[in-house]
């Protein structure tokens, strides 16, 4: 049992014992932490047994434990409404705060403002720090206080504050000397109600070498020109600002990591994005919404090689190419004329690096809506990307495997036919 001077840290987006910002203002309070993780069931409910990103979370989670153990702690391992749980807690415990690191997500704003009101009428305070981007979504904005919604303009102010803002990282070496003594026991995940599927993911931040390759070599799917950093920055496996100083002077890639601080700027202004066009006039388009196609998209059973390849790499492996991402949406949305809803929502459910912002604003970017998207004019023609960007069709025969026979699917739509129905299905949704 935790005594009345304990504070509890809660872990979320931010799975790690190094610059960790609640974490060092929770070790600066002076008080005994206790580090605490709540499985919720607001979440969880929905997500199938052998959901992969459960699995990455819960193995990050017994390597961290694995880790308090060495110094004579443990994880609070909870699951429930976190409501519910805090609930629990201080019926039983003696605990003055909570600290955490921030969500921006609009479940996680609601949630937050409700643990807010809950603990603050049973006097614990609720301390919450920016800890998964750089900047508080709210730190840039125009003169008028609004906020930007073209990326470059905002692009050039969040350069400005980098130069100007020396990049703190937070020290967290102290949490031996105020950690709780404890020995919580640490569930099976088939406790929690999943199976293990064993994935790993790399943790380590880029090799500047990498980093030095990154502009040449990112836009080609066979090759290792992308760092793999979306899943550990997603679940905060790693520290977005130990990455950003790893980054220093390559443009290009900080300019990357600037797109997923806009998105995340974008959905906390603009939280209707969820579930409608950031453009009003996108919600009156037709949309065709064929099932059966949409079943072929996401077995990857279109015809098209380089979309195909694209949805089968997702199936087996959780993640895809960023440039073969944008083909596959502009293949649903504008080939297909399938709503970028139903899209985003099979990302959502298989793309192991899921984060709302950027999917969403990925999707509404391909399909022409989104805040800072491309002309609803532009189709990509799968076929000149294929020859662009895997020439040799090096990442086609590896998902692809009968690319090169006969049995191979036929296109199931032309696409000179298919982008002109799209151009006019756009106009024409555009003079109502």
């Amino acid at each position: 049992m935790v005594g009345q001077h304990t504070v509890l840290f809660w872990f979320r987006r931010d799975l790690r014992l190094y610059d960790n910002h609640a974490l060092a203002k929770a070790i600066a309070s002076g008080k005994n932490v206790q580090p605490i993780f709540i499985f919720d069931e607001n979440i969880i409910s929905e997500l199938p047994a052998n959901d992969r990103r459960i699995s990455l979370i819960y193995n990050q989670l017994k390597l961290i434990n694995a880790d308090l153990l060495k110094i004579g702690a443990s994880f609070r391992i909870l699951q429930g409404n976190p409501k519910n749980v805090f609930g629990e807690l201080l019926a039983t415990e003696n605990i003055s705060a909570v600290y955490a690191n921030e969500d921006y997500e609009p479940y996680g704003r609601k949630r937050d403002e409700e643990i807010t009101e809950f603990l603050s009428r049973e006097n614990v305070a609720f301390h919450l720090f920016t800890d998964h981007q750089l900047f508080h979504p709210a730190a840039i904005q125009k003169k008028d206080n609004s906020p930007y919604t073209v990326f470059s303009p905002w692009k050039r102010q969040w350069l400005i504050k980098l130069e100007q803002t020396a990049i703190e990282n937070y020290d967290v070496s102290d949490l031996h000397n105020v950690i709780v003594s404890s020995n919580y026991r640490f569930p099976a995940i088939e406790e929690i109600g999943f199976k293990n599927t064993s994935d790993a993911w790399q943790m380590q931040l880029p090799h500047r070498d990498k980093l030095f390759e990154y502009d040449r070599k990112r836009d080609f799917p066979a090759l290792d020109g992308t760092t793999r950093m979306s899943i550990p920055l997603r679940f905060g496996f790693v520290s977005i600002r130990q990455l950003m100083q790893q980054a220093a002077g390559f443009d290009k890639y900080v300019s990357e990591l600037g797109w997923r601080e806009f998105y995340s700027m974008i959905l906390y202004h603009f939280p209707h994005i969820v579930h409608r066009s950031f453009k009003a006039k996108y919600d009156n388009i037709p949309w065709r919404n064929n099932e059966e196609e949409f079943s072929r998209w996401k077995a990857g059973e279109t015809g098209y090689p380089i979309v195909d390849a694209g949805m089968r790499e997702l199936a087996e492996t959780g993640f895809m190419h960023n440039r073969v991402r944008m083909i596959v949406a502009s293949f649903l949305t504008k080939h297909l004329l399938i709503d970028w809803r139903w899209g985003e929502a099979w990302f959502a459910e298989k793309l192991l690096d899921y984060e709302l912002a950027s999917n969403n604003g990925g999707w509404q970017w391909a399909a022409g809506s989104g805040c800072d998207a491309v002309p609803y004019f532009r189709i990509f023609n799968p076929t000149l990307q294929t020859q662009k960007f895997d020439p040799k069709l090096e990442y086609v025969r590896k998902w692809v495997s009968e690319v090169d026979q006969s049995t191979y699917s036929k296109p199931m739509v032309e696409h000179k036919y298919a982008r002109e129905r799209a151009l006019e299905t756009y106009k024409r949704a555009f003079k109502f």
